[in-house]
């Protein structure tokens, strides 16, 4: 089966990606690893905001004491939050593959379990190193 050629949204997508310096060939997404770098990662930069909200809202909603923790705790519960609550997964998944290309969204499709893997790891690893910038959201929200 031949590539299917990008769409005006396929390009559209790209576009709004910020480029990030990687040591990859010039294959396609051949492997996850690959697919992480080049669309994982990317996405997920694009949607840092987002994603920050989207953890500060769960946590406010959920009424988790977050701010009056110890940073250790701080990054448990985190790491929990986003690794046990299907919801909170489940959306954050849903955020990154809503700004798939067509091919991408191929190779999801077919990796679907190892690319959900990687990509909580990734986003549990980007919220974890921002706990100031969540605490703030938090704080400004009036969360615990």
């Amino acid at each position: 089966m031949a590539p299917e050629l990008p769409t005006s949204s396929d390009t559209a997508l790209l576009a709004l990606r910020p480029t990030l310096p990687t040591a990859l060939t010039a294959e396609p997404e051949a492997t996850a690893g690959d697919f992480l770098h080049r669309t994982l990662r990317p996405v997920l930069k694009l949607q840092n905001d987002l994603l920050l909200q989207l953890v500060a809202d769960f946590v406010r909603e959920h009424h988790v004491a977050f701010l009056t923790r110890s940073p250790a705790d701080q990054l448990r519960t985190l790491a929990e939050l986003l690794g046990r609550n299907v919801k909170l997964r489940y959306t954050i998944i849903g955020v990154v593959i809503g700004l798939f290309t067509r091919a991408e969204q191929a190779f999801y499709r077919q990796h679907r379990s190892e690319v959900n893997r990687r990509l909580m790891e990734l986003a549990t690893q980007r919220v974890q190193s921002q706990l100031p910038e969540l605490a703030a959201l938090l704080t400004t929200s009036g969360a615990a």
